[in-house]
Parts: C-alpha cells; sequence; structure tokens
C-alpha cells in the first residue's frame, strides 16, 4: 500500500513567511520613527520655552537696557520717583545670600551623605533619608515664616549681638559686623537659604553616593584604606559629576529664591556694608515691587529678572567647564 506523500514547495511557504516578516519589520521601522519624531518634539519644546523666555525678557527689559546700557549692571541707584534705576545691590545681595547659604550647606550636605552611605546603622538610614526628603518638600514660605517669627529673634539675641560685642572692634573684619542688631540682614537670609537647600544637596549627593559600585569599596577596604581614604579616593572620583550637579541645583534654588529671602533679607535698597546689613535680592525686589510697578519701572523689573536669568546660566556654565576640565585632567 502505497501512502502519498504531498511535498510543499519552499518558495510557495517561503513568500507569504517573508512577506509577513518585511511587513512587521516595516511597522517597527514606522514605529522607531514616530518615537523618535514625538521625543525629539518635547525635547525642542523645553529649548522653544527656554528661548521664549530669554526673549520676552530681553523685550520688556530693552528700554532700560538701551538706556542705562552696561552701565545697569553696576550703577547703584534705585529711585522710582526719577526713574533711575541700577540692578547693582540687587545683585550683590543675590549673590552673597547664596554664597554664604553654600559655604553653611555643602559641608553639611557632603556630612550628611558620607553618613547615611557609610557609617550609619540600617535600622536609621530609612528614616533619616526620609526626614530630608521631606525638608526638600517643604514650602518656601513656611521658611520665611520660621525665619522671620522664630529664627531672626533668636539670631539677633544669641548670635549678632555677642558677636557685634567680641567682633566689631577687630582690625580688617571688625566691619563686617556692623550694623544693627534685629535679626535681619544678609547673614540671617543666608542661613535661612542654607536651611532650604541643605536638603537638596544632601538627597543627590547621598544617591549618588549610593550608586558606587560595592566592589570599589570593598576592594579598598581590602587594600587596608580608612572611611575618608574611600571617600576621597574612590567615591568622589566616581560621583564627581553628581556631587557638582547636587551643588549647583543648591545654587540655583540660592540664586531664585523669593519668599523665603524676603522675609529676612531687610528689603532695603543700599548697599550693604556687613553681614548684618539689610540689603535686597533680585527676586525679593521683584516680590516686592512688581505689583505696583508701571511703565518704565517694569521695564527695570523685567531687566532685573533678564540678569538673574544670565547669572543662573553663567553658573551652569561654569560648573559644566569644571566637569569637562575635570575629566580632562583624569583622561577620560
Amino acid at each position: 500500500m502505497s501512502v502519498g506523500i504531498t511535498m510543499t514547495s519552499p518558495t510557495a511557504a517561503g513568500v507569504p513567511a517573508n512577506s509577513r516578516m518585511l511587513s512587521i519589520a516595516r511597522k517597527q521601522r514606522l514605529q522607531d520613527a514616530l518615537f523618535h519624531r514625538i521625543t525629539q518634539l518635547f525635547s525642542l519644546l523645553v529649548l522653544v520655552a527656554l528661548l521664549g523666555i530669554i526673549v520676552s525678557l530681553f523685550i520688556n527689559a530693552l528700554p532700560v537696557l538701551q538706556k542705562f546700557g552696561a552701565r545697569f549692571i553696576w550703577y547703584v541707584e534705585w529711585d522710582i520717583i526719577n526713574e533711575e534705576f541700577g540692578a547693582a545691590i540687587a545683585i550683590v545681595g543675590t549673590l552673597a545670600s547664596a554664597g554664604i547659604a553654600l559655604l553653611i550647606a555643602v559641608p553639611l550636605a557632603f556630612g550628611i551623605a558620607l553618613f547615611l552611605t557609610e557609617t550609619c546603622p540600617p535600622w536609621l538610614r530609612r528614616p533619616l533619608g526620609t526626614a530630608i526628603e521631606l525638608l526638600a518638600a517643604v514650602p518656601s514660605i513656611i521658611y520665611g515664616m520660621f525665619g522671620l517669627f522664630v529664627f531672626a529673634p533668636l539670631f539677633a539675641d544669641y548670635v549678632q549681638v555677642p558677636v557685634q560685642k567680641l567682633m566689631s572692634g577687630m582690625p580688617l573684619i571688625g566691619f563686617l559686623f556692623g550694623g544693627s542688631t534685629n535679626g535681619m540682614g544678609i547673614l540671617a537670609a543666608g542661613i535661612v537659604l542654607a536651611f532650604m537647600v541643605l536638603p537638596f544637596v544632601a538627597a543627590v549627593m547621598r544617591d549618588v553616593f549610593e550608586i558606587v559600585p560595592p566592589i570599589l569599596r570593598e576592594s579598598a577596604y581590602g587594600l587596608g584604606c580608612t572611611t575618608w581614604e574611600v571617600v576621597r579616593r574612590v567615591v568622589l572620583p566616581y560621583t564627581q559629576k553628581g556631587v557638582i550637579g547636587g551643588v549647583m541645583l543648591g545654587l540655583g534654588r540660592a540664586l531664585g529664591e523669593t519668599m523665603a529671602v524676603t522675609f529676612v533679607i531687610g528689603n532695603a535698597n543700599r548697599m550693604p556694608t556687613s553681614l548684618f546689613s539689610p540689603g535686597t535680592s533680585i527676586a525679593s525686589t521683584l516680590a516686592n515691587e512688581f505689583g505696583e510697578a508701571a511703565d518704565f519701572h517694569i521695564s527695570a523689573l523685567f531687566a532685573l529678572g533678564f540678569l538673574l536669568f544670565v547669572i543662573t546660566f553663567i553658573v551652569l556654565a561654569l560648573a559644566k567647564w569644571m566637569i569637562v576640565r575635570a575629566e580632562k585632567a583624569k583622561g577620560l
């Protein structure tokens, strides 16, 4: 008995399979192209929004920039009645308060991040890290109220008065501690800003310290390194970009902070002569005067906003330059 076997031609079976594969490949290429264009559009939207902010600030600030030119940057007069405006006082207050905040916050944040990742007991690591993240979520107005009603009176009675008595007569640095002791001023604003930026910088440093591969730490400890040597020679070189990014994040928050600074800086349109002197910042000037400004005064406030944008851009550019220079020094 013969059994009939039907042979299927390879060509007949292969053609539909190949066409299906080609159809699937075309569909996947179309999906990839569509996904690429959509994500590209999202990225370009950010650039367009950034460009729109720059252009709008510049156009509204143009009358003041045309009248004063580059002199607007170092001109110290801020006379609304006579329409004489200069940004020097606000720039000095902004940079001074932000600088003080970083000088206080960065070492503390580094210590907190180092403790959480290197020496903290496991049972304490999570609640302490959560507490730091909760501090970062506190609104700035709360920090401002804390600074005005709680911090400023204590700062005046227990810091400004004894420090002024001790330091005011010293040569070279005595002038830094002059002025009224009412709890307000550049130093008070810098300390309150330090409270604000500390959680951001500490959280970023902690996260980047945690991504260091455990084998690197274990190898260093196996060679007999101390904890500080492991941090200095292994952790910091590996996380340099993240650390600088965290510091720049804190600096950006300090430069643009409004309400907390407005509450405690004193809001005086005069050049500060000491750490205890009242002053103003770009953000606090905008918050205080924008609601009642008109005509040329509004243009001056837009010019301040444009300068704050430029200052922030310069700071970020310097941070990027530092990262690139460090990478070149390491041969990367």
